[in-house]
């Protein structure tokens, strides 16, 4: 029986979840399996994996096929590495220790980027926040200045009312003293 590691869609319209299963390679896509060996979200940045490695590593070396997807998604988590290092190790070319050496190394490594990706991604979230926070500071300033633009009358028509203002005045005393 041919088996396959294959992505089994889930979630709704527009919003995928994928489980990872080992099925018969007859199996329609969301069918039958075997065996459910992980998830795969890519909804999240970075895209969420869960797998569990050992069954995946045994699966593998079995002779289950992994599919485009999840040749990808098995090498991001390191399964493939691994199964090149363990056939340099029965070869002959490595040490099981050495080989174990490298892939600890590598997992460093991989966890570096994933963790520098995720620092990267939440800086930028801020710096846009902060960015905003001060062009909509800024906005209400200017709309502020307007509204007492708007309402402050303008320097000549406040200085042609006051003269108005004291005429009148004077007009009102001659026309109490006339009577």
């Amino acid at each position: 029986m041919a088996t396959k590691i294959r992505l089994q869609r889930h979630g709704k319209k527009g919003k995928p979840f994928y489980y990872i299963v080992v099925a018969d390679a007859r199996a329609p896509r969301d069918g039958r399996f075997i065996e459910r060996i992980g998830s795969y979200n890519p909804n999240t940045n970075p895209a969420t994996i869960d797998i569990n490695f050992d069954k995946t590593f045994e699966w593998v070396n079995n002779g289950a096929q992994p599919t485009d997807t999840c040749r990808a998604i098995l090498s991001y988590k390191g399964v493939l590495y691994k199964k090149h290092l363990q056939g340099g190790v029965t070869k002959g070319a490595l040490t099981q220790e050495q080989a174990d050496e490298k892939f600890t190394a590598w997992l460093d490594q991989k966890d570096g980027k994933i963790t520098g990706k995720k620092s990267n991604l939440a800086s930028a979230k801020d710096e846009a926040r902060k960015a905003a926070l001060i062009a909509e500071a800024k906005k209400k300033e200017d709309k502020a200045a307007a509204i007492a633009a708007k309402n402050t009358p303008p320097a000549e028509e406040a200085a042609e009312e006051a003269p108005a203002t004291e005429e009148g005045a004077a007009t009102e005393e001659s026309a109490e003293s006339a009577e």
